[in-house]
This record gives structure tokens, sequence and C-alpha cells, in this order.
């Protein structure tokens, strides 16, 4: 199998199946396209039929979209999601809601693992967001006993959330301590960890990227390799 995805340090949708993936030890190849400047349609489309990332590409199948690459995964692969069902049930409902929600959260806290950053304000409606995820987490550490979201062991919903780890690293989200500790279970996971470090690694910069990162606040630091 072949996933195609964006830059490291930026696409969150990318990291998704990606960290799934390598948590489970499924083989793939990674085929990483990074962003073009003045958008990515044409580049995409010639692997994706939505010119979007990430794709996987599995022989003759092509399949687009984070969600939809992870239940083509359990399709085909123990683990992807818990095995009991009411617990099954929970877990996709949770990753649904952060595959179609969290809008102001996606907007104000772009994804940019390498730099830090003081949010110059906290809209209610990302207080909103935050609030909402942080009660999902709580709910489902306190429901499945934990450490990960839905028991024992990562899942797929976890990897739904892993972006809002590095999001909270980089703009020093205001969490409860059981959120906290779960942020930090979450980075130390040696796919978490490979990621950041290659995010780390990229001297790419995409204008659009970084404005809407500089729009959220005071930068504090930037991580990142230099050209």
């Amino acid at each position: 199998m072949d996933l195609y995805i964006a830059n490291k340090n930026y696409s969150s949708w990318s990291l998704r199946p990606w960290v799934l993936l390598k948590t489970l030890g499924i083989n793939f190849e990674e085929r990483l396209v990074p962003f073009p400047e003045g958008g990515s349609w044409e580049t995409y489309r010639q692997f994706s039929p939505s010119g979007r990332v990430p794709v996987l590409v599995d022989g003759e199948v092509t399949v687009w979209d984070s969600l939809a690459i992870i239940e083509y995964l359990a399709e085909r692969h123990e683990g992807v999601w818990p095995k009991d069902p009411a617990t099954r049930a929970w877990a996709r409902s949770a990753a649904a809601e952060m595959h179609a929600g969290f809008s102001t959260l996606r907007d104000i806290c772009t994804m940019n693992c390498g730099i830090r950053v003081v949010l110059k304000s906290t809209p209610d409606a990302l207080q909103a967001d935050i609030n909402r995820f942080t009660e999902l987490w709580n709910e489902g550490l306190r429901r499945f006993g934990g450490p990960f979201l839905a028991g024992e062991h990562f899942t797929a919903v976890d990897a739904v959330f892993a972006p809002l780890a590095f999001r909270a690293q980089t703009y020093g989200l205001v969490l409860d301590q059981d959120s906290e500790d779960y942020v930090a279970l979450l980075l130390r996971q040696p796919a978490m960890t490979e990621w950041y470090d290659a995010a780390l690694a990229e001297t790419f910069r995409e204008p659009g990227h970084e404005a809407e990162a500089q729009a959220a606040g005071a930068w504090t630091s930037d991580l990142r390799a230099t050209a």
C-alpha cells in the first residue's frame, strides 16, 4: 500500500492514518508530496480524486479521506477499532465528531508542529471546542479504563485525536490534568515522536500555513530546521 501525505509539520489529516498504520505495524510506503504554493488541486489530483491528502492506494483500489482510509484498514486488519461493540460504537462516534467538527479550533490553532505560540485571545467558540474535546477524552478514559481513549490499546479514535496533541503543545492549550496526561501519552508514542522529529527536520515553508499560525498569536520559538 502507498499512503500519500503532505508535509508532516502542517498536515493533521495526513497524520491520522499514518500514525495508525505505524502503531499497528501495518506495512505501507510513505509518499510525501509537499503542499504546493498557490493551491494543491492540480498537484494532488494526479493521485487523489478529491485533490486532497491523505490518499491510500492499494493496488487498483484508491481510498481518499482519513476516515474512509481507517475503515478500509479496519476491514483488513485487527486492532483498528475496539473489539467490544459498545466500546467500538463510542469510539466511532467520537472519531466522527472530531472528523466533522471543531471548526474554530482548526481555524485558530492550525497544526504547525515546530513552533510555540502564545494565543492572542481565546474566543468563546474556541473555548467551547476545547471544553468539548476534553469532555470526550475524559468520558472515554473513565468509561473504558485508559490509558487510551477506548481502553488499554491505541486504536483509530486515538489516531483521529492525535493532531490535537501537537496543537495543545504548539499553542499551550490549558487543559484539565487527565487531558494533559493523555496529551503527554500520545506525544510519547513511538510513531508520534517519529512524525514530530521528521516535522522538525523539514525546511519547507508554505506561506498560507505560516500566515495562519502567525495570526493566532505571538511566536515564542521556532524549533524547525532552516534551509
